[in-house]
């Protein structure tokens, strides 16, 4: 059964009632963030209830030391964990000496939580009597700011209701904070300095050994029935953490109100010895502005967000909540400001899965950020990879690869790979193609080459030299083959001949060798720069080519499929509809050992090759390995169901790509797997766009052009979306009668419909 207590709303996500076996599913849910920092949706009073503390701050990392039982050659020294930083957001809160708190109240009513995507800001409200028989009314106000990112604000609001009442509010910094995801229980943050002046707090703490240097700072400001108390507070200050004190006494229905500013500088970007000083400048803009100004601010630049990157669904509630939230997440957690962060897959969330980049970026988020943003974003997370190639080099010779073979990490925050599972850390090498496949995609989708020449072609270069590293010639089958890999498919390690690994590999090393022979013809300066950087002879080439050319596949005559490896068929094939359903999900229920052995995928495998490779394969023989595949595939991992769900809906399947499209969206607001109080699934978030524009849409490149292929599922009466493609924005609507094209700009778009060629001109809809 999946939860279902989030209301449906088409712009905002909300809970309604407290029940304390929640809070930290909705600590999740409604998390907040700005791309430069985040938190989950914590209280800002006390709770002595079952939480998960949690405020992170993008490209802060601790290195805690790899925990293995037997160590193997190779192995990174280190897990990056995503860390906990200081905690700016406290408010406890007292009324006659007994302190607020959710889990102790004799009663909580009318409790509401809501989380607008549309003006990004969290509210929560209730009615609570104290065990002192107080009676209170507590609304609060929270968000994290687009516009200055390094700052955040709350407006925490109590009224007594039954009697007059002295209520104290004690904001706090606090660095003495613990990770929920730790080997060692290592202590990660050092604190070196607390100072304040009136009203303004600020610790500086740096992480061990990575040393990265913070200000975490606040201020407050307080009122009675909206004017502004001159209040002053008491202070408090131990080794981590300084509080103030404000008490007033308010008469019964009268309103003590506390606008409270926190955040981090960092010295990511300021010298470590000014963060205070950066902390004073960013107080005094907000305390200026004050919060409904700064709260304005905030819902203009979310418009500007929604302007671009919504896609309306009419006539399906649960459906357009669940795209919004994707999108919203998506952009809290990265808005391509700073070429030096990348999406981790928690996201602002939660901890699980440590550091912060995986292959999810290229396979899955590229696309969303090409096509909702300007194209200089999509090219910034290609060049955050450019700039880790020298660590790709360096996690290659680790594993005994040489002449400048690169190696992408599985999971990294620099470069150097952190994750320390060998079956993936060794074996899922086909993250190397995904690299690959992002350069070939920015290309295809933005025409713009200059960045093969520049910078993109060393990576390619490096990436074919792994391969042809990777593979051996077997003299039993006469061909090449990649021996002992886990394929996407995680529910099976160390496997021979993993198809979609076998299959990105060749196409690596062809693409390479193709972007070679381009720059050589038309960027002669940048190809000699790069072919003496590299050392690439003719001969070497000429050995690549051999082993793509000699690329062994798995193959079943019987079937007429691709194998997803040798000895797939030698499993027990039953399919995933005669499983029980108190079994799932299996890796919840069944042995390590019994998913191994079982014939049960964890997400697209083969079919993951089949959606890159969509153009080299006909109609026909995508039926024929979806109807194969699909039924052994659990969809356990989050980036699954949005790849079936735009394959069925190619094959004209639009109930089955309607359901996956579901799981995709409300993947985290239904909790599928069971695990949302872990943190959210941010990088499948992307996918979800993707079911929507690639799947429903049918949007793909045809010779350099947009062209579409829309369908539309029965619940729906419409949906619309906008695409910025080579820097012009088409807005496409589609009904259950007919498509609509839109351009905005002064140019006309030429773009495929169903394979038929159309001119959409300015100030001009097309309907087809």
């Amino acid at each position: 059964m999946n939860q279902d207590y989030i209301k449906p709303d088409n712009w905002s996500i909300i809970e309604e009632g407290f029940d304390a076996s929640r809070v930290k599913s909705s600590e999740s849910l409604f998390s907040i963030g700005n791309g430069a920092m985040g938190q989950r949706a914590n209280f800002e009073e006390t709770y002595s209830g079952d939480s998960f503390q949690g405020s992170y701050i993008a490209g802060v990392y601790y290195p805690d030391k790899t925990r293995v039982g037997w160590w193997k050659n190779g192995y990174p020294e280190y897990f990056a964990k995503v860390l906990n930083a200081p905690n700016w957001i406290g408010i406890n809160v007292s009324v006659n000496g007994e302190v607020l708190d959710l889990n102790t109240c004799k009663k909580v009513e009318s409790f509401r939580r809501e989380l607008n995507m549309k003006e990004g800001w969290l509210s929560r409200s209730f009615v609570a009597t104290l065990p002192n028989n107080v009676k209170l009314k507590v609304e609060s106000i929270r968000f994290l700011s687009l516009e200055l990112d390094e700052v955040g604000a709350i407006n925490y609001a109590v009224t007594p209701l039954n009697i007059d009442a002295e209520i104290s509010f004690t904001p706090y910094v606090d660095s003495g904070i613990t990770n929920e995801d730790t080997n060692w229980d290592d202590q990660f943050w050092n604190t070196t300095k607390l100072t304040h002046t009136t009203h303004q707090a600020f610790i500086e703490a740096h992480t061990m050994k990575t040393n990265f240097h913070t200000c975490t700072f606040m201020q407050s400001r307080c009122f009675v029935n909206n004017l502004e108390g001159d209040i002053e507070p008491t202070i408090e200050q131990t080794a981590n953490k300084i509080a103030f004190t404000y008490t007033a006494s308010i008469n019964q229905n009268q309103t003590f109100s506390i606008h409270k500013f926190g955040g981090y500088t960092v010295d990511r970007n300021y010298d470590k010895d000014s963060l205070i000083l950066a902390a004073k400048d960013v107080l005094e803009k907000v305390i200026n502005l004050g919060f409904d100004k700064l709260l304005d601010t905030q819902k203009q630049a979310w418009s500007h967000i929604w302007d671009m990157a919504d896609i309306t669904i009419s006539g399906d509630v649960k459906a357009q909540q669940g795209i919004r939230f994707n999108i919203l997440q998506l952009n809290q957690t990265y808005l391509g400001k700073d070429a030096r962060l990348n999406i981790g897959p928690k996201g602002f969330t939660g901890e699980k899965y440590g550091g912060s980049t995986y292959w999810d970026t290229e396979a899955y988020c590229i696309p969303f950020y090409m096509a909702t943003k300007d194209q200089q974003v999509a090219r910034n997370l290609l060049e955050y990879r450019y700039h880790h190639l020298d660590k790709a080099i360096e996690n290659a010779e680790k594993l005994g690869f040489k002449n400048g073979a690169a190696l992408y990490p599985m999971v990294t925050m620099n470069g150097e790979e952190c994750h320390n599972e060998w079956e993936i850390t060794f074996e899922e090498i086909h993250r190397n193609g995904a690299i690959a496949f992002a350069i070939f995609n920015y290309y295809r989708f933005t025409g713009d080459y200059s960045y093969i020449p520049e910078k993109g072609l060393e990576v390619l270069i490096g990436i074919a030299r792994f391969w042809h590293q990777r593979a051996t010639f077997s003299t039993n089958k006469n061909k090449y083959v990649i021996l002992g890999v886990t394929g996407p498919n995680e529910y099976e390690n160390n496997v021979n001949n993993n198809w979609y690994t076998n299959y990105i590999a060749k196409w690596c090393i062809d693409y390479a060798i193709e972007s070679i022979n381009k720059v050589e013809a038309e960027y002669d300066t940048d190809f000699t720069r790069v072919m003496n950087k590299v050392k690439l002879s003719k001969a070497e080439i000429t050995q690549w080519k051999l082993v793509a050319d000699e690329m062994y596949f798995p193959y079943s005559e019987e079937h007429n499929v691709y194998l997803q490896q040798d000895g797939f068929l030698d499993k027990e094939l039953i399919k995933v509809d005669k499983l029980d359903p108190s079994q799932r999900p299996i890796n919840q229920f069944w042995s390590w050992d019994r998913i191994l052995r079982s014939p049960y995928i964890k997400q697209a495998d083969t079919l993951q090759g089949f959606y890159f490779f969509e153009d080299h394969f006909s109609t026909e023989e995508l039926e024929r390995h979806f109807d194969f595949y699909e039924p052994y595939t659990v969809h356990e991992s989050s980036l699954s169901p949005c790849v079936h769900s735009i394959q069925a809906a190619k094959l004209g399947r639009m109930e089955q790509a309607y359901t996956f499209y579901l799981r995709t969206s409300r993947l985290d607001l239904d909790d599928y797997n069971k695990e949302v109080h872990e943190g959210l699934h941010i990088t499948s978030m992307a996918g979800t766009w993707m079911s929507i524009v690639e799947g429903f849409g049918g949007m793909r490149i045809k010779d350099g052009k947009l062209s579409f292929e829309p369908k539309i599922p029965n619940q729906w009466e419409g949906y619309s979306f906008k695409i910025n493609f080579r820097n012009q924005i088409l807005k496409v609507n589609v009904t259950q009668n007919d498509t609509s094209f839109e351009i905005e700009g002064n140019s006309e778009l030429q773009v495929f419909v169903n394979n038929e060629l159309i001119t959409i001109s300015p100030n001009n809809l097309v309907t087809v």
